[in-house]
């Protein structure tokens, strides 16, 4: 009889590879072997932040194996470009996939085959992959329902005149999908907030084909998050089954970057309610002046902050200059700090932050 053997496979960016990440572990402890598939990227990215004991291609005692597979981009290629980064892997990340999956058959005893795929929703061609060659497919989507709910609904705002062909909302308006739903700005829709123009029509239109890929090749839809907290989202999109909340552990395999702790004996030290928290995800965007802007309003607040800079931020030199001058201006105010942060660290932070 075969066990289950379950292939992961996240979007590359940090907020999506943790709770897919997280769900893996959770699958482990029902005896379900998990084989977790980042782009060669990723990959390497996560294998330089394990330190020590940690660096392996294994996580949850040996039921996780990392893997890679090529998203069609060069080492030097900007992948925050996500226009150029959805397009690469549209071209080159299916033909990988299948290829991956029959190396992994091929090597393996009947009984440890992949059994089924589970791929971030935001991957509607690797589900399709897994239909192509017979294995169930599960897509998870990691973030909140109501925003999968409005993605979901792409063609419903076309027909109803509330976006053009390319995604752009006809008007600034507040719109609810359902009655009971929370009204959504237009001018906010996730799509029209990533980079430029011509980087969102891209991103846009993926979506739309995406939605073609998830309805005809995903066999169940999962969610991280819980009914209590969006049950009118659930109601509107019933396939739409919560599984959440998926916590943090105490794994640090999926984190992009090393943990930074430095800050505890700091943190100890503020008042609860009096912590400003400033952090960005792995595709956030902004140019120095931007930066600049942030980092003086921080200043001005007069409250005590952490500002979390990301290493690919920093990297150039009218940002260095700028943060290790703006460091020691505030060092009795706030910190700025690189990395990501422990469990210990958002523990306390829960209790700080305003």
């Amino acid at each position: 009889m075969s066990e289950a053997h379950i292939l992961a496979i996240p979007y590359p960016a940090q907020g999506h590879v943790i709770p897919l990440m997280e769900l893996s572990h959770e699958l482990v402890k029902h005896g379900i072997k998990v084989t977790f598939v980042n782009t060669d990227f990723v990959h390497n990215q996560i294998m330089k932040s394990l330190v020590g004991e940690n660096k392996s291609a294994h996580v949850g005692e040996n039921e996780i194996e990392l893997v890679s597979i090529p998203d069609g981009l060069e080492d030097g290629d900007n992948r925050n470009d996500l226009g150029k980064l959805t397009l690469s892997m549209i071209e080159v990340m299916p033909n990988k996939l299948e290829m991956l999956i029959e190396d992994i058959n091929n090597k393996s005893a009947e009984s440890n085959r992949i059994t089924c795929l589970v791929a971030d929703e935001n991957l509607g061609w690797a589900l399709e992959v897994a239909k192509k060659m017979g294995i169930k497919a599960v897509a998870f989507w990691p973030a909140a329902a109501s925003m999968l709910a409005l993605i979901c609904n792409i063609q419903k705002l076309l027909d109803d005149g509330i976006i053009d062909s390319d995604g752009t909302p006809i008007k600034d308006e507040m719109i609810q999908l359902s009655p009971k739903m929370a009204p959504m700005r237009t001018k906010d829709f996730v799509w029209t907030q990533i980079g430029d123009k011509t980087t969102g029509k891209i991103v846009f239109h993926y979506r739309q084909e995406n939605n073609k890929s998830v309805e005809v090749a995903a066999d169940k839809i999962i969610c991280n998050t819980t009914y209590e907290h969006e049950p009118a989202a659930l109601d509107f999109v019933p396939q739409i089954i919560p599984i959440g909340p998926l916590l943090a552990t105490n794994s640090v395999a999926g984190n992009f970057w090393q943990e930074d702790s430095t800050c505890l004996n700091w943190l100890d030290q503020q008042e609860t309610n009096s912590v400003i928290y400033v952090a960005f995800g792995s595709f956030t965007v902004f140019d120095h002046t931007q930066l600049q802007e942030l980092a003086l309003g921080l200043e001005l607040s007069n409250r005590p902050f952490l500002l979390v800079i990301r290493p690919d931020i920093n990297n150039n030199g009218e940002n260095q200059s700028f943060l290790k001058e703006f460091e020691e201006r505030v060092k009795n105010l706030g910190k700025v700090f690189n990395g990501h942060l422990n469990r210990k660290f958002l523990t306390i932070l829960q209790l700080l932050v305003s």
